[in-house]
């Protein structure tokens, strides 16, 4: 279903209102959420859609999941943890996981953003590379 664009409008108000210090404020979003459903305006489904999806996209920018081929210690998450807060911000929440298929080196996805250090891009970068010749 498409979104209007007066629902997508009126979702990033609510969204805006719902923010405090540059994230959102969960309680203050849920209280929005139950007031707009008893309220019913019009368009109430694309609004909490297009609501639900400005969340969704908050939760990913201030989530980093971060994969190495093999586990790393508590002082190396650590350190790179304190680093990539101190580049998104200290409420940054990192997960860290386990993916033998890298082969080695590291992957990290912050919402959009994505730096790959693994060995399995860099093959992957010369075999298309080959390809091309």
């Amino acid at each position: 279903m498409k979104i209007s664009k007066q629902a997508h409008r009126e979702a990033k108000q609510l969204f805006k209102y719902c923010c405090q210090d540059g994230s959102l404020d969960e309680p203050k979003a849920s209280k929005v959420v139950q007031s707009l459903v008893k309220s019913k305006p019009r368009g109430l489904v694309q609004i909490l859609q297009a609501f639900g999806r400005l969340v969704e996209l908050d939760i990913a920018r201030r989530t980093a999941v971060v994969e190495t081929a093999v586990d790393i210690s508590s002082q190396q998450q650590g350190a790179i943890t304190r680093k990539l807060k101190s580049f998104y911000g200290e409420n940054l929440n990192a997960d860290y996981k386990t993916a033998p298929e890298i082969l080695g080196g590291i992957k990290i996805r912050v919402g959009s953003d994505i730096y790959d250090g693994s060995v399995k891009s860099q093959i992957d970068q010369i075999a298309n590379s080959l390809r091309t010749l």
